[in-house]
């Protein structure tokens, strides 16, 4: 009688214990069905890509000039003369000084005016050759001091520059073109992307007969490019009647072109969108 009472328990245990784990394959089974479900999928989406720019008139000038005083040739077996050195200075602060009381002739203000700093350095030059056609080559000391102007009235461009070359500058190395708020024409460049990629996502979506939802993402595929406009020139004189033959008169700015890119993600509602879940619809430029 015992031995039958343990048997039945035994089976019993056995059943649950197998019932137990059919329910746990069972379980594992179907967790990838459940995973593949419909809803689970994410809805259907609209990606954009749209470039734009925007060209501005530049406000904003610098002219870059230099000045320059040299000491004598010599040879490299003559000792240098420290008071050659001196007045070669001398004679440079001396211009530095005309030419900045001629540029606020013109109307400049001081502080757009800014002699930077002394430069000196060695020269080598070839002298002069001889009945066998051989030259020496000789040594001199150049100074040197470089002049910037800010200017944010580009009327003033002609006289300042045609002012520089009179004053007898050494080297007119070019102008710089920019704008003096740069923030509000990146953002100019920016929004007009952003307006390009909104207008190609409706007229995709119309045309598929699909509904724009809600903006999912948006980043820069290209951040805002500011290139200020250089305007190279260059004039060497050894006196101011030299450089006022070369005078500028004249000169068009022209304008500043500024790029911008973005990337935007919308979602598909209503009943005409594509009802393939997972679906979506790309366009690049």
């Amino acid at each position: 009688m015992i031995a039958t009472s343990l048997r039945t328990q035994r089976f019993a245990s056995n059943r649950l214990r197998y019932s137990l784990l059919g329910g746990a394959l069972l379980a594992l089974l179907c967790a990838p069905l459940a995973q593949a479900s419909p809803t689970q999928q994410p809805p259907p989406s609209l990606h954009v890509q749209a470039q734009s720019w925007v060209e501005i008139e530049p406000d904003k000038a610098t002219l870059n000039a230099r000045l320059w005083e040299n000491t004598p040739a010599l040879s490299t077996l003559e000792e240098s003369d420290s008071n050659a050195l001196t007045d070669a200075r001398e004679r440079l602060e001396t211009r530095a000084r005309e030419l900045i009381e001629q540029m606020e002739a013109t109307g400049l203000e001081r502080s757009a005016i800014n002699a930077g700093s002394l430069n000196v350095y060695p020269e080598h030059v070839q002298g002069q050759r001889n009945e066998n056609g051989e030259s020496e080559t000789l040594q001199r000391t150049r100074l040197e001091r470089p002049i910037t102007v800010e200017l944010t009235d580009l009327d003033q461009l002609s006289e300042v520059l045609d002012a520089l070359i009179a004053a007898g500058v050494n080297a007119l190395d070019g102008v710089q073109f920019d704008l003096q708020d740069r923030d509000s024409a990146t953002d100019e460049a920016l929004v007009k992307a952003l307006e390009k990629a909104q207008h190609k996502a409706n007229l995709m979506a119309g045309s598929l007969d699909a509904e724009l939802g809600p903006v999912q993402r948006i980043e820069e595929t290209q951040s805002p490019i500011f290139q200020p406009r250089m305007m190279m020139m260059r004039a060497e004189s050894a006196s101011a009647d030299a450089g006022q033959s070369g005078a500028v008169s004249d000169y068009s700015p022209g304008t500043i072109r500024i790029d911008a890119g973005v990337n935007v993600e919308w979602a598909l509602k209503g009943p005409d969108a594509p009802n393939r879940q997972g679906s979506d619809v790309a366009a690049q430029e």
